[in-house]
């Protein structure tokens, strides 16, 4: 248990010494406000002919009504799919660190289990990503009541709330394949490169109707992307992406533990 505090300290002040967690949350902050552009837009269409090519651009996208439902429909649907990228961002400079700084053998050298290391670097990822999902979905809150939209109720909000944090949970626990590419690639680009393979195959993968069997796909159909929140999700999805949550898990650790580092 010793080592395992140890190792989350080491992992917490390499990232309070770096600027990429305050470059996270900027990202995650400036995403509810563009989103509450759009929703002013679609609230007040005679503003569109007075803002140009950036209100015109907005008023041809369909958001349907400027209420809070669909405000925060494109909030949950955000942390689908634009956390699939950020969340991956944040896992792959986690693991893939002490490649490019070149400090792994140092790292491995030291009295700690392996195991704890990798556990460590998991425990931070998961702080990490839920700490951006809940500035995402405060901010959000704070814009929304900056536009005034219309429709608020404790209701919606608790049912928005619940899609939004499960959405969340759902798409952190696919950051674990990302951490075995990281120690797998010895770098950034391999993990990285997964990332954004991963989200190029689920933008097609739903055209032709496997959305509910790709992982990858999976957060943004329960988000309600195609409708009805997990409409054509069913146990078999939750199983797939489950099962790529503890395969990238078991392959990290395994990967720490008996490949060669060197």
């Amino acid at each position: 248990m010793k080592n395992i505090f140890s190792a989350i300290w080491a992992e917490s002040l390499k990232i309070q010494r770096s600027k990429m967690l305050w470059v996270t949350i900027l990202v995650y902050l400036f995403i509810p406000f563009m989103i509450g552009v759009l929703m002013f837009v679609q609230k007040y269409p005679e503003i569109s002919r007075k803002m140009g090519m950036i209100g015109t651009k907005a008023s041809m996208l369909t958001l349907g009504e400027a209420d809070w439902s669909t405000y925060f429909g494109f909030l949950t649907l955000t942390i689908a799919m634009m956390g699939i990228m950020g969340f991956g961002f944040v896992t792959t400079w986690v693991f893939s660190r002490e490649y490019s700084d070149e400090t792994v053998r140092d790292l491995l050298a030291l009295p700690t289990p392996r195991s704890c290391i990798v556990l460590s670097k998991f425990i931070v990822v998961l702080i990490w990503c839920l700490l951006l999902s809940f500035i995402l979905f405060v901010f959000g809150l704070v814009v929304g009541g900056m536009i005034q939209l219309s429709g608020w109720s404790r209701e919606i909000v608790f049912h928005s709330a619940y899609l939004f944090i499960v959405t969340s949970l759902l798409t952190i626990l696919l950051c674990t394949p990302v951490a075995f590419f990281a120690g797998y690639g010895r770098g950034y680009l391999p993990p990285i490169g997964f990332v954004i393979l991963t989200l190029i195959i689920a933008q097609f993968i739903g055209l032709v109707g496997l959305g509910p069997y790709f992982p990858w796909a999976i957060p943004a159909l329960y988000s309600g992307a195609s409708g009805v929140e997990s409409a054509q999700l069913g146990i078999v999805s939750y199983i797939i992406l489950f099962l790529t949550s503890i395969f990238g898990l078991i392959g990290t650790f395994a990967w720490w533990r008996y490949a060669d580092q060197y």
